[in-house]
C-alpha cells in the first residue's frame, strides 16, 4: 500500500521526535512518503497531487485545519481510474488523521483518541485489520468541510482566537471563552438580526442572528466537554443547522447552558433548528464572519451548503 504522510510542522502537540516515531511506524505498515507543509493552503495542494499519483492513502499529522486542507485536495483532485472502484470515494485515496492540534474535533468524532499516540496505534491497527468507515461531508459554495461551519457569531470568536494566536497567546479554553465574552458584548451588533436562511421549497427563516452548521456531532469541545447544538448530527445524514433569532442575554445564556447539558436540546422561541438537511442558503443584509471547521475565512453575504453523501473513506 502507497501511502503519503502530510505533516504540519507547526501542529500544536507534537514535536519532531514524535514525528520521527509516527514515520517509523507507519512505515512498517505501508510503503510511506512524507511531505511537510510550508504555508496555508499548501495542505490542499499536496493531497491533490498525492491522489493523482494513484496513492492508497494520504495521512494526516497536524490540526483540524489540516484535515479541512486535505479533504478538500483531495475532493478536487482527478485521481487514476481504478477498475475495481465503484464509487467515487473508492476512487480516491483513504484518509487517516493522527490528532495533533489543540482540539482535533475531526479526529475525536471518528471516535479516535485525543492524544496522538493514542490515536497513531488507532489508525496502525485500522490498517492491518483493513477497518474503515465512509462518510459524507459539508460543503460551502466550492468548499468542502468535515463537521462544522458558522456564519456570524462563532466565526467572529475564532476570528478573535486566530489574532490572538498570532500574537503569541496559547489555545485554551480560557482564550476561547474570553474571545467569546468580548465578542458577544463588543463586537455583535445583537440588535439588529441580519442573516435570512432559504431552503428549495420552504419559506425562508429571517432576522437570524448567528449560524451554526454541523456535519456530525459534537460542534466542539471545551476541554474534554463536548458543546453540542445540534447533538443528532452526524456523517451519514445530512446538514444539521441550529440559528438564533436573537442574540439577547438571557435567551442566549439559556441555549448556551443548553449546549453543555448531558443530553442537550437547544430550544425555544429564540431557536431555530433544522436536521438533515440537503441544501440552504445564508444571505445577510451586511458582511458576516464565516469559518469552516475552525478555520477563519473572512467576511460573507451569501453562502450556498449542500451535503456531499458517502464523500470519503476514513481509517479509524
Amino acid at each position: 500500500m502507497r501511502a503519503v504522510l502530510v505533516v504540519n510542522p507547526k501542529a500544536t502537540t507534537t514535536s519532531e521526535r514524535s514525528r520521527d516515531v509516527l514515520v517509523r511506524a507507519l512505515r512498517s505498515e505501508v510503503d510511506l512518503s512524507v511531505r511537510y507543509t510550508r504555508r496555508r493552503g499548501h495542505a490542499m495542494v499536496l493531497a491533490r497531487e498525492a491522489a493523482e499519483e494513484g496513492v492508497d492513502l494520504v495521512v494526516t499529522l497536524g490540526g483540524d485545519g489540516t484535515v479541512n486542507e486535505v479533504v478538500n485536495g483531495l475532493m478536487t483532485a482527478e485521481p487514476p481510474v481504478r477498475p475495481d472502484a465503484g464509487t467515487r470515494a473508492d476512487q480516491l485515496p483513504a484518509l487517516a488523521t493522527v490528532p495533533g492540534g489543540s482540539t482535533n474535533v475531526f479526529a475525536r468524532a471518528l471516535g479516535l483518541p485525543r492524544e496522538w499516540p493514542e490515536g497513531a496505534s488507532m489508525i496502525l491497527e485500522g490498517l492491518r485489520l483493513g477497518r474503515h468507515r465512509i462518510i459524507g461531508l459539508g460543503r460551502a459554495d466550492d468548499r468542502y468541510f468535515t463537521f462544522c461551519a458558522g456564519f456570524g457569531l462563532d466565526a467572529a470568536v475564532i476570528h478573535r482566537v486566530e489574532q490572538a494566536r498570532r500574537r503569541g497567546r496559547v489555545s485554551t479554553p480560557a482564550l476561547y471563552l474570553r474571545s467569546t465574552m468580548k465578542q458577544y458584548f463588543l463586537g455583535s451588533d445583537r440588535r439588529h438580526p441580519a442573516i435570512t436562511l432559504e431552503r428549495p421549497g420552504e419559506p425562508a427563516e429571517g432576522e437570524l442572528a448567528t449560524v451554526i452548521i454541523q456535519n456530525t456531532a459534537p460542534w466542539t469541545y471545551l476541554g474534554d466537554r463536548e458543546i453540542n447544538p445540534n447533538p443528532a448530527a452526524s456523517f451519514d445524514l445530512g446538514l444539521d443547522v441550529l440559528a438564533l433569532r436573537q442574540l439577547r442575554v438571557a435567551s442566549t445564556t439559556r441555549t448556551v447552558t443548553q449546549f453543555l447539558t448531558g443530553s442537550p436540546d437547544p430550544r425555544g422561541r429564540q431557536v431555530l433548528r433544522l436536521h438533515d438537511t440537503a441544501e440552504f442558503t445564508l444571505l445577510s443584509n451586511r458582511p458576516q464572519a464565516f469559518q469552516l471547521d475552525g478555520d477563519y475565512l473572512g467576511e460573507r453575504e451569501k453562502v450556498r451548503f449542500t451535503s456531499v453523501p458517502a464523500a470519503l473513506r476514513v481509517i479509524c
